[in-house]
């Protein structure tokens, strides 16, 4: 009898994380500027048996008590009628544009509360108005939801850090475990609630599918994806090791791949655009001697990116890559890329940690040290949309003439 119970409330909750993006999409206001055409919400979700019963009558809009957190307003819930299963997408979208619609013509507002029959109860999370007020131009990225894969290392917590000073709410995901739980944990000191550790396995198409269900479970769907794992091998061609190889491939190349199916569903689904930056490397243009398996998958996951660009421009996505050289760090991240690579690279110049980052400061036309905060200013210059563009690669190098031509 549990396990019946347990299997029926999983697969509600699969059905719920369907439906969210489509009610946060029709939720979101239109801006009349075409770069950015949606102003989004951020759409929390009650599953409880208070909440399932409560969803299940209009009757309940009477109540003198709504299920906590939710406060009983001037303008009553949207309730929706049990969902169908069978029905395409479409079709769950066209019910649920109608509904909101009509209620939309009768209190001329759209529902803060949507009430799923048999599911449970969506409803927007809203600022105060100062802190909106406040956030307006100081967040750009405000109530959108980025998803960094990937992020506990350098990279991640620099672009992590841009992201969410400019408004975002945030989820942090890498594989399960204690490195991702303090990664989270050190980002929730300044933003709070509007970080989230989501564990996800990229090569695990499960993984990916349901790590992206709970982030739709908390904040109704996603708008920005950086797609950052990925992992390293040092070895000539002819010493490569074939399953080495192979695990290069898995994460670099599948991982991106599902992260891309998932996302681009997901995007189509909520119907409001969305943005893709790729986390690429200066070794695509130019790779390294040594460094054949990285350079030969990152390129495949720059292609994917690439690809991805021209697929989903119809529906208002875009997808552009960053291409960094060596990040040794960011804060006290240090890149799991250069742990693996790194001892390598010192035993070939006959150099230290210090001395190793030194030459490659020194090799570009600037002789500056890329940080993670330069690639993460390089991202936020595509998740703000400041030009119309998608298909691209922002350089993040220094300089590097021989990886110029792009």
């Amino acid at each position: 009898m549990e396990n019946k119970a347990a299997e029926k409330k999983s697969v509600s909750l699969r059905q719920l994380a369907q439906i969210a993006p489509m009610v946060r999409g029709l939720l979101a206001s239109p801006t009349g500027q075409p770069d950015i055409p949606f102003e989004p919400v951020i759409l929390k979700s009650l599953t409880n048996k208070q909440a399932i019963d409560f969803a299940g009558s209009e009757r309940n809009a009477e109540a003198a008590t709504y299920p906590t957190p939710l406060v009983k307003g001037q303008r009553p819930p949207l309730f929706v009628d049990a969902m169908d299963v069978n029905d395409s997408p479409r079709d769950i979208r066209k019910r649920l544009g109608d509904g909101i619609l009509g209620y939309s013509r009768q209190f001329n507002m759209k529902p803060d509360i949507v009430c799923l029959r048999n599911l449970g109860i969506l409803y927007v999370s809203r600022p105060s108005d100062e802190r909106r007020g406040a956030e307006a131009t100081d967040m750009p990225l405000q109530n959108k939801v980025a998803l960094v894969t990937g992020a506990a290392g350098a990279i991640g917590y620099g672009v992590c850090c841009g992201l969410l000073e400019k408004g975002c709410h945030l989820v942090a995901s890498d594989l399960p475990g204690e490195k991702l739980d303090r990664f989270t944990a050190d980002l929730k000191q300044t933003a709070g609630d509007r970080v989230i550790g989501v564990p996800i396995d990229v090569t695990d198409k499960d993984s990916v599918v349901r790590g992206f269900e709970s982030v739709i479970l908390t904040w109704g769907g996603i708008d920005i994806v950086v797609v950052n794992a990925g992992i390293p091998l040092v070895s000539y061609l002819k010493d490569i090791d074939l399953d080495a190889f192979r695990k290069l491939e898995e994460v670099n190349v599948e991982g991106t791949l599902l992260t891309l199916g998932e996302i681009a569903r997901h995007f189509i689904a909520q119907g409001t655009g969305g943005d893709v930056i790729i986390v690429s490397t200066k070794n695509v243009p130019s790779p390294g001697a040594g460094f054949g398996a990285y350079s030969a998958t990152k390129a495949a996951c720059h292609q994917l990116g690439r690809i991805a660009s021209i697929e989903l421009a119809q529906y208002d996505v875009r997808v552009n890559m960053v291409a960094p050289d060596g990040v040794f760090a960011e804060g006290k991240y240090k890149s799991g890329l250069w742990a693996a690579v790194g001892p390598d690279r010192m035993r070939a110049r006959g150099l230290d940690e210090e001395g190793l980052q030194e030459y490659y400061r020194n090799r570009n036309l600037l002789k500056i040290q890329v940080t993670g905060r330069h690639v993460a200013n390089a991202v936020l210059f595509f998740a703000t949309r400041q030009t119309p563009t998608t298909g691209v690669t922002i350089p993040v190098d220094g300089g590097l003439p021989d990886a110029t031509p792009r």
